[in-house]
């Protein structure tokens, strides 16, 4: 029996591109869109938001000296990419999906509508969140959280490439601590930088907890969502 009824799931696009470092492999796109199928069709509604590092890091280097806004908009749209490549796979594997943006391109995808992605939620759909809230110097960390909390979520589930939150980067420390819960404000004041500032901060504000796990492990979406203890839970301690 899942512990979460409803959940906004965060993917970093990077994720989407496998072993490569540009773009999207299209296995890896398959085995994930697998694993959280299973996971909606065990009874969890889930909103999914996926973000654009594997398509705007490989023009990273042209958007340095661009405006910040230009940049950011350019982000926003490699996000629809991956939430129409999501979609395709979900729905090949057997779960109906709808892509809401927040900037409206309607020939694409539906506009971002509240009540409209919590119907979607409702009947058995799931919802990619994308183009992230249309405002520029805003993460897809905090377009997750805003869209969470629209949801009425439980959890957001920050799904990424290490198995929790450390007290330094385990990838450079071999030392590291992994916490298996911390609070919001530890977070904050130690800098830990698992998700941006203003998106824990949102989470505090709002008594959101947030799950940090690794998405690399198969089957940790699901036990996540039956609360099992993967990973590392933010919440008020």
């Amino acid at each position: 029996m899942p512990k979460y009824r409803r959940i906004l799931l965060k993917i970093s696009g990077e994720v989407l591109a496998g072993d490569g470092s540009f773009g999207i492999d299209p296995e890896r796109v398959k085995a994930l869109a697998t694993e959280v199928a299973e996971v909606a069709q065990a009874g969890v509604q889930i909103g999914l938001v996926v973000g654009g590092g594997n398509f705007f890091r490989g023009v990273a280097a042209a958007a340095q000296n661009m405006e910040r806004v230009t940049a950011d908009h350019m982000g926003m749209l490699a996000t629809v990419i991956n939430a129409l490549a999501l979609q395709d796979a979900l729905e090949k594997a057997g779960a109906p999906t709808r892509v809401m943006t927040a900037i409206e391109m309607r020939a694409v995808a539906e506009p971002h509508i509240r009540r409209r992605a919590i119907r979607h939620l409702e009947k058995g759909r799931l919802v990619i969140f994308a183009a992230g809230t249309s405002n520029p110097y805003f993460s897809t960390d905090t377009a997750a959280t805003l869209r969470g909390l629209e949801i009425h979520a439980e959890i957001v589930a920050k799904a990424t490439r290490v198995d929790g939150v450390y007290d330094k980067d385990p990838l450079k420390h071999t030392d590291a601590v992994r916490f298996s819960e911390i609070g919001y404000s530890d977070v904050l004041s130690r800098n830990l930088r698992v998700m941006d500032a203003s998106a824990v901060a949102m989470c505090r504000d709002n008594h959101m907890p947030i799950a940090v796990f690794n998405l690399n492990v198969r089957g940790n979406i699901m036990r996540m969502a039956m609360g099992e203890p993967v990973g590392t839970l933010i919440h008020s301690l």
